[in-house]
């Protein structure tokens, strides 16, 4: 016999049971029933009250702060949580009504909420409109949610969301698998006018004011439409004196963690002192911009009013267009503040020298320029390339100069069509500036102010084309829970992802928290750079492995910011193009390329760095004859930049573009470092060096005319520092 505690068991010998076994007889206590009392039982009355206790409850947060209190002062729950909804109710009030929406706090497929609803006055005087359907029903706010929570949102509720192998969520981003930079516009307005670069050559396509409103009007009434949205507070700038507080209001899960690892993460004590934002996103991408509208030319729409300090997107869901939106907004308001903003890898040895990285990007891979309409430039385009293509989504650069001596092409601005054929040789921005013995400050997006050099982003953003453990082991490992997988391929029942396949994209991405990365530098901000790197993939093989530039030197090629463009093998081309992109992502700048460069000198100068240009390209000759600079002898060179003993060695000039070349480098062969030594037909070199030289002549004609300086002879310098003949 065995005693429960609670009743009795016994076992009946008298009695068979099945198959001969005894029969089992439970008696139950007077006083109470028989439990299994193995452990407590929970305390719920049914399965819904089970769920809730599997939750625990988080502190409140709020990104207001009671204006005269102490920050540290206590906020009743109440306040504060109607403070939150305020806020967010004035980001999202129309302009042709006098209030923002009903907004309540919470996911609407939890029924046991309580509506608490904000209903706030707007601070514009604009026409009272008749009551509209929107305003009778709440929006459902889910505020700087845990990934975890949009995990759960994007699966639910978004086609085409899966958790992988490695715990990433695969998410896919429509029919737009790039940025769309011909239809991206500024307004152009007494606050840019003078200020930002206009006309040819520039990234910068105007829009007015009145146009931007038509398209804010519908995107933020389309988001007030939805049953929810997402809003994310977040900074940009891990310099606490200069960072930007910026929220991105979106109608996706996928879009909402996306920004969560790409931009900086604060703490709910920060969030208690948050107040109004510096700058606003509407992202409405599921919704299509309206075609008879002014300006637009085709479904897509990305429009930066700077005045306002917003950002509206329609017609495009890719994730990169809020990034590298923003990223143009830091280029606008951080050199207004004296604060260089810059498109570069950057990296801190354990002595804490700090060095810079420019350079473009890698392969050239899908990037919807524009779905539909025509150029509104007539630009040639060389009979070699044909119509039916698909143009990068390059990490540094989407606008692009290919020169070839007849006619030029801007990929940038114009471009209606579509590359497969071409790729652009990577520089090994990144590969180089992520270095096991030094600190990753970040790479891509940095500012360089009074207090040193700081990261613009709380991520990273990487390609994932071909992504293997053995190669890139470092964001291998990060593609793990919490990051966003965009437009990857993946096996249907292990759902271990396959980097190789295209079937999406070429462009397949992943962004994931800055502190996936081990060294990385947490918060990441160094001291000012020691050394300013610039990288270039010559794949006509004439420039040095390296060279150590002057000042006026380092304006000069930052200003072209060049690489070369190689063919093919499909189309059987041998001939590269030169590549220009200033200040080596001229897509993203909104100043003119020559005020980005004066700052640049002028820092340099103040804090003693020194400029190089680093050639990871071709030697021996040009791409198809010649062979890659090994990657070896680039780290030996890096590595003799970061000591310091570089700057120990002898130089002696080249021709034509001048440059100060190194004798001999510890590990790499004295013969390369002079690149005519490696080429066996020294005319061709010769031909082959002018030429590079030309077409750097012809790329900075667009500059000559912008003075630098009040009395303009820094600009004589930049000039008298590019290629001689």
């Amino acid at each position: 016999m065995a005693s429960t505690g609670a009743g009795r068991v016994t076992l009946n010998k008298g009695g068979a049971g099945r198959n001969g076994l005894p029969k089992i007889h439970t008696e139950k206590r007077a006083e109470g029933i028989c439990h299994d009392d193995s452990t407590t039982p929970v305390k719920a009355q049914n399965i819904d009250e089970l769920h809730s206790l599997q939750r625990k409850k988080s502190a409140p947060t709020t990104p207001i702060n009671v204006g005269g209190q102490s920050p540290f002062a206590p906020i009743p729950a109440e306040d504060r949580h109607k403070q939150q909804l305020q806020s967010i109710s004035a980001s999202l009030a129309s302009l042709t009504r006098e209030s923002g929406p009903k907004v309540v706090k919470g996911d609407p497929a939890r029924q046991s909420e309580t509506p608490r609803v904000s209903h706030v006055s707007h601070s514009h005087f604009a026409p009272t409109v008749d009551l509209s359907d929107s305003a009778l029903k709440f929006t459902h706010v889910l505020y700087n949610l845990s990934p975890g929570e949009l995990y759960e949102q994007a699966i639910k509720y978004e086609k085409g969301s899966f958790i992988t192998s490695s715990g990433a969520l695969a998410t896919l981003s429509g029919a737009k698998t790039g940025r769309s930079p011909k239809d991206k516009r500024v307004v152009r307005d007494e606050t840019t006018e003078d200020v930002l670069w206009w006309g040819k050559g520039s990234p910068n396509i105007e829009m007015d004011e009145h146009t931007f409103m038509v398209n804010r009007e519908r995107a933020v009434d389309y988001l007030n439409s939805l049953e929810k949205v997402f809003v994310n507070d977040q900074f940009l700038n891990w310099d606490p004196e200069n960072r930007i507080k910026v929220r991105i209001v979106s109608a996706r899960a996928y879009h909402s963690l996306f920004m969560h690892n790409m931009c900086i993460r604060p703490t709910p004590e920060e969030l208690e002192n948050f107040g109004t934002p510096d700058f606003t996103i509407y992202n409405a991408g599921q919704f299509p911009c309206n075609r008879y509208t002014h300006y637009m030319t085709s479904s897509t729409s990305i429009d930066l009013n700077l005045d306002r300090r917003e950002m509206v997107i329609l017609g495009t869901q890719y994730a990169g267009e809020m990034k590298k939106g923003l990223f143009s907004v830091m280029h606008y308001l951080m050199p207004l503040r004296q604060i260089l903003s810059l498109h570069s890898g950057c990296n801190m040895g354990k002595d804490g020298d700090v060095a810079l990285f420019f350079g473009l990007s890698g392969k050239v891979s899908q990037d919807h320029h524009s779905d539909e309409g025509p150029s509104p430039n007539n630009r040639y385009v060389p009979s070699h390339l044909t119509p039916c293509f698909s143009v990068s989504n390059m990490k540094l650069m989407d606008y692009v100069l290919l020169q070839n001596p007849s006619a030029f092409i801007d990929f940038n601005c114009f471009c209606p069509f579509f590359f497969s054929l071409r790729d652009i040789s990577g520089t090994g921005k990144t590969t180089l500036s992520t270095d096991h013995n030094r600190y990753l400050i970040g790479d891509d997006e940095h500012c360089w102010s009074d207090n040193g050099v700081s990261n613009i982003e709380g991520g990273c953003y990487a390609k994932c084309i071909d992504l293997s453990k053995e190669k890139e082991p470092d964001i291998w490992n990060a593609i793990r829970f919490g990051t966003v997988l965009e437009n990857v391929v993946f096996d249907e029942h292990t759902r271990e992802v396959d980097y190789s396949e295209k079937s999406v994209t070429e462009n397949t991405r992943a962004a994931y928290p800055i502190e996936y990365i081990p060294n990385a530098k947490i918060p990441c901000v160094a001291s000012h750079p020691k050394n300013v790197i610039l990288l270039a993939c010559d794949a006509f093989g004439v420039l040095p492995p390296v060279s150590k530039l002057s000042l006026a030197q380092t304006m000069y090629h930052f200003i072209s910011g060049y690489t070369a463009l190689v063919a093919g093998t499909e189309e059987g081309v041998k001939e590269p193009q030169a590549t220009f992109s200033a200040c080596f992502g001229a897509a993203f700048i909104m100043l003119h390329p020559t005020k980005y460069a004066a700052m640049l000198a002028t820092k340099m100068q103040k804090h003693g760095a020194t400029g190089w240009l680093v050639n990871t390209g071709w030697s021996g000759g040009s791409y198809g004859s010649g062979s890659r600079i090994k990657l070896a002898y680039t780290r030996k060179i890096i590595d003799a930049i970061h000591s310091g003993s570089l700057l120990k060695a002898n130089y002696r000039k080249t021709e034509v573009f001048g440059l100060d070349i190194p004798t001999e480098i510890e590990g790499v062969p004295s013969e390369i470092l002079e690149p005519m030594n490696t080429w066996p037909d020294k005319k061709a070199y010769k031909d082959t060096l002018l030429k590079l030289g030309g077409l750097f002549k012809n790329n900075f004609e667009v500059f000559v005319n912008h003075k630098i300086g009040k009395d303009g002879t820094l600009t004589d310098e930049i000039l008298a520092a590019g290629p001689a003949f």
